[in-house]
């Protein structure tokens, strides 16, 4: 009977033991392994990821008009991209070059960043290549926000100094 006793204690405890492994670690400690471990991005980067990701889930609930169960790596790309216009405006760049975000493959490594913790999943399709190369940070971050140059206007004359009064 003493046998049998160890041996569902044991059981128990690799049980107990898998179930606290299992246990999914809160965002702010997976942010702080995060950064400990690859200190390109910021911390406020990975935070306005997560809620560029919610952003995108409740803009594809509204076309699609239910639930959505997985966004890929273009889809979360464009609604960063919504999403960080909505936020900073013309202060786009600023705030993401500040944090370390410099193109849409940074973005992807942040998202497997987040896949690595558990925080994010993902599919078998997904890839870090589904993040290369989408779309220019400059064309749609900046553009947006140039003035427009005017039509017809003739630049002034090179030859005639300026005159001043």
């Amino acid at each position: 009977m003493l046998d049998a006793e160890l041996l569902v204690i044991m059981v128990s405890a690799r049980r107990r033991a898998l179930f606290l492994f299992m246990q999914k670690i809160g965002f702010a400690e997976a942010l702080d392994s995060i950064v400990a471990s690859d200190p390109r991005y910021q911390r406020d980067a990975y935070v306005f990821l997560r809620d560029a990701l919610d952003f995108t889930t409740k803009q594809q609930k509204k076309v699609k008009g239910a639930t959505v169960r997985h966004v890929t790596g273009p889809e979360l790309l464009g609604g960063a991209q919504q999403y960080a216009l909505k936020e900073f405006g013309p202060l786009v760049m600023t705030v993401f070059d500040n944090w370390g975000i410099h193109s849409c493959e940074d973005i992807g490594n942040m998202v497997f960043n987040l896949i690595g913790v558990g925080i994010f999943g993902k599919t078998e399709e997904d890839s870090i290549e589904d993040f290369k190369n989408v779309y220019d940070f400059e064309e749609v971050f900046v553009m947006p926000f140039a003035p427009a140059k005017p039509t017809g206007a003739k630049p002034p004359p090179e030859s005639q100094p300026m005159i001043r009064k």
